[in-house]
C-alpha cells in the first residue's frame, strides 16, 4: 500500500475547494451513524460523485478507473470472497504475483484493505471506481455468474426434480431469477423483459425509459425461469394459454421492493415483464418533480381547492402515478379523509384509504367509487378514468364537495377537455367541475457526472428561436461508468399545466375547438410541454433530442 499521510475526506474537499467547512461540518453533524461522509454530500448534492473521485485521485495519487474496461478473471473472484466484496464495496481487478489490484470506492477505508491484505496474503495496490459502477460490477460478477453457471450445469434435470427446483430457495434456478431481479435493481431499472424468442430467451432492462438486452439465456432455460416467476407472483403455472396478472412483494439488498407482473402468450412462448416499484424512491414529496417555480405554484394552487377535478394526462409510463402520490402526501394531513381506488395500487401510502380494482368479482372503478362517496371522504383519488360511469360519478363528487385527483391517457392537457366530450359528459358538467389539467411526460437527465458544455447546432438554434428562446450552449453527457456511457443518468419530468379560468369555462360551454384554447394559452403566456422542455435544456437538466422525443410543436 502506498504511504498516504492519513488526512481526513472532508480536510481533502475542503482544501481542492470543492465544498466549504461550513458544508462539512453541516454533514458532520447530519449524516446518520455509519454513514460515510462522501455519501452525505452526495445525497445533499454538495458534490458529484465525479468531483469526489477527482479529488481522492489528486490527492492521495489513487488511480481512477472504469471498470467496464476490465475482464475480470474467475480466480480472482474464488481469492477475494463475495461477501467481503459486497460488505467494504471492492472489487479485485487483476492480480500480478503477489501484488491484487482491487477497485474501491473510497481508497481511504483502510479497514477494508486491511481486511483484503488478511483475507489474501497479498500485497494490496489500490484505484477508485464509481460506486454504481462497482455495485454493478460485483453484482454481475459475483451473483450473476455464479447463478448462471449453477443454472447451466444443473438443468440435467428430472421432472420430478424438476418441481423442486422452482421452489427450493436454494436451487440454481430459484438464485438466477433473484440475481437477474437484484442486478435490475442494481441498475436503476424500471420493467425487467423475458423475451422468448425464436432460438433464445432474453432478458431485457428499461433503464431511463429506454430498453436493453442485457443477456441472452439458452432456450431450454424459458420454462423453468418463467415458471419460477409465476410461482413467486402466485400465477398459475400450468395456464399458459391466457395472460396472467400477479404481484411479488420481496427485499433487495434490505431494501422493500414491489413488483408487478404481467405475463403474455406469443408463438415462442410466454413472454413475462415486471414493472419494477422500489418502494425507498417512492417520489412523494411535490418540490422534487422538477416543476419550474412558476409550474409549482400553479400545481400547488390546483390541488389546494376544497372541491373540483384535478387531471394529470400523459401516456403510459410517464410518471403520472408518481405525481398523483405526491400530490396526495402533500395533502395527507391529520384532519383529511383521503380514499382511492387504483388498479393496481402501486405505492401503499401511510394513512391514506386504498381500495385495489377487482374485475372479477364486479368491483370496478365504477362502484368502488360509489361505495367510496357512502365513506365521507374529503379528497378522492381514482387511478385513472376510463369509461363514461366512471367520469360521471367523479364530476358527481367534484361537484357535492369533493377534491377528485385522476389521471387520462391524452396527450395535452387541452385534448383531455375533448376526451371527457367524447366519453358523454355535458360540457356544462366539464366547465363547472374541472379546476385544472396538467399534462407531463418524462425525459432522461444528463449525467451530471460527465456534462459538458457544447455549442448548440443550427438545427437546436432554430428550434428554439421558433419556440422564442435564444440559445448558445447546451449541455451534453460524453458517457461515464456512472451513466453506463449513455450519457444520460435518471429522469426528470415535463410539464404542460392548463388552469381552468373563466374563459376557458366559456370556451368548453361554447363547445370551442381545441385550437381556440390552444390560442389562448399562447396568447396568456402559459408555457407548453415543448416548451417547459426547452426551458430544461437552457437549464443543463436534459438535452433537446429528449424533449423532441417526448413532445412536438404544435
Amino acid at each position: 500500500m502506498r504511504g498516504t499521510t492519513r488526512k481526513r475526506l472532508g480536510d481533502l474537499l475542503v482544501e481542492s475547494g470543492v465544498v466549504t467547512s461550513e458544508q462539512i461540518e453541516y454533514a458532520l453533524n447530519n449524516k446518520s451513524q455509519g454513514e460515510k461522509l462522501g455519501d452525505f454530500l452526495i445525497r445533499e448534492n454538495f458534490i458529484t460523485e465525479q468531483q469526489l473521485i477527482e479529488v481522492l485521485e489528486f490527492q492521495l495519487g489513487v488511480p481512477h478507473i472504469n471498470l467496464n474496461q476490465f475482464t475480470i478473471d474467475p480466480e480472482l473472484l474464488q481469492l477475494v470472497p463475495g461477501e467481503l466484496a459486497k460488505r467494504a464495496m471492492i472489487m479485485p481487478i487483476r492480480r500480478d504475483k503477489n501484488k491484487l489490484f482491487i477497485a474501491m470506492a473510497d481508497p481511504m477505508d483502510y479497514f477494508a484493505i486491511e481486511e483484503v491484505r488478511m483475507a489474501t496474503g497479498c500485497q494490496i495496490e489500490t484505484s477508485i471506481a464509481a460506486k454504481d459502477d462497482l455495485y454493478r460490477t460485483i453484482t454481475k460478477y459475483y451473483d450473476l455468474q455464479e447463478s448462471m453457471e449453477a443454472a447451466l450445469t444443473d438443468l440435467g434435470v428430472e421432472t420430478t426434480e424438476a418441481q423442486q427446483e422452482i421452489t427450493d430457495e436454494d436451487s440454481p434456478i430459484v438464485r438466477l431469477v433473484n440475481q437477474i431481479i437484484a442486478n435490475g435493481v442494481a441498475q436503476r431499472a424500471s420493467d425487467i423483459h423475458f423475451d422468448p424468442q425464436e432460438t433464445d430467451f432474453r432478458v431485457r432492462y428499461r433503464v431511463d425509459g429506454i430498453l436493453r438486452t442485457e443477456r441472452s439465456l439458452p432456450k431450454h432455460m424459458q420454462n423453468m425461469i418463467t415458471a419460477r416467476i409465476k410461482i413467486m407472483g402466485n400465477l398459475n403455472i400450468t395456464e399458459n394459454r391466457v395472460p396472467q396478472d400477479g404481484r411479488i412483494k420481496t427485499n433487495i439488498n434490505f431494501k422493500p421492493v414491489d413488483i408487478r407482473l404481467s405475463t403474455l402468450p406469443t408463438v415462442f412462448g410466454e413472454k413475462v415483464v415486471m414493472r419494477i416499484l422500489d418502494l425507498s424512491n417512492a417520489l412523494n414529496d411535490v418540490s422534487k418533480l422538477g416543476f419550474t417555480k412558476e409550474n409549482e405554484d400553479m400545481f400547488r394552487r390546483m390541488i389546494a381547492h376544497p372541491n373540483g377535478i384535478v387531471l394529470i394526462t400523459g401516456p403510459t409510463g410517464s410518471g403520472k402515478s408518481s405525481t398523483l402520490y405526491a400530490a396526495l402526501n402533500n395533502l395527507n394531513e391529520e384532519g383529511v379523509n383521503i380514499i382511492t381506488v387504483e388498479d393496481p395500487v402501486e405505492y401503499q401510502l401511510e394513512g391514506i384509504n386504498q381500495i385495489q380494482v377487482k374485475e372479477e368479482v364486479g368491483l370496478t372503478f365504477a362502484m368502488g367509487l360509489r361505495s367510496i362517496l357512502r365513506q365521507d371522504p374529503d379528497i378522492v383519488m381514482i387511478g385513472e378514468i376510463r369509461d363514461l360511469e366512471t367520469a360521471e360519478i367523479a364530476v358527481r363528487a367534484s361537484l357535492t364537495g369533493h377534491l377528485v385527483l385522476s389521471t387520462l391517457h391524452t396527450n395535452s392537457a387541452v385534448e383531455s377537455i375533448s376526451r371527457l366530450k367524447d366519453m358523454g359528459i355535458e360540457p356544462f358538467l366539464i366547465s363547472s367541475s374541472l379546476i385544472g389539467i396538467m399534462a407531463q411526460r418524462l425525459v432522461r437527465r444528463v449525467c451530471r457526472d460527465c456534462a459538458k458544455t457544447v455549442p448548440a447546432t443550427d438545427r437546436e438554434k432554430e428550434i428554439f428561436a421558433e419556440a422564442g428562446m435564444n440559445i448558445e450552449t447546451v449541455q451534453r453527457g460524453r458517457g461515464c461508468p456512472a451513466c453506463n456511457h449513455t450519457g444520460y443518468r435518471g429522469r426528470l419530468a415535463i410539464h404542460e399545466i392548463l388552469p381552468v379560468d373563466r374563459v376557458i369555462k366559456d370556451h368548453i360551454l361554447q363547445r370551442s375547438t381545441i385550437s381556440v384554447i390552444k390560442d389562448y394559452m399562447k396568447q396568456k403566456g402559459i408555457p407548453s410541454l415543448l416548451d417547459d422542455g426547452l426551458i430544461k435544456v437552457i437549464e443543463g437538466a436534459t438535452t433537446t433530442e429528449e424533449v423532441l422525443r417526448v413532445a412536438t410543436f404544435d
